[in-house]
């Protein structure tokens, strides 16, 4: 097993991102936190939730979706890779968001050219 609970597939595919977009596990500061929420009595004590901080950045992540603390670690860390991919604009979100404005705006220019004649 890795360093994280999931499949070394998903693990590798993480790293891998981490590298391209430049993020180093040194310069990542990570406390773990208490979650709020359902869990019971686990979550009272134990300290399950993570806060990341990408030091060159500034950009500060807190995961508490998962009762495991490596799922959160994981998660957290995927969150982070997604802020940075902003911050550089390089976000597939954002492509998808842009390509459809555009679709919306061409199909508008249709409607009132036709209403038009």
């Amino acid at each position: 097993m890795g360093k994280f609970p999931v499949t070394e597939k998903k693990e590798k595919e993480l790293l891998e991102e981490m590298e391209r977009f430049g993020i180093k596990e040194n310069d990542i500061e990570e406390k773990f936190i208490r979650c709020s929420g359902s869990g019971g009595q686990k979550l009272n004590k134990a300290a399950t939730g993570v806060y990341l901080k990408h030091i060159p950045t500034g950009i500060e992540v807190k995961c508490t979706k998962e009762r495991s603390q490596g799922l959160n670690r994981f998660f957290a860390r995927r969150i982070l890779i997604e802020k940075v991919k902003e911050l550089l604009g390089v976000s597939e979100k954002q492509k998808e968001i842009e390509k459809i404005r555009k679709r919306k705006l061409k199909s508008r220019r249709k409607y009132k050219k036709s209403k038009e004649e």
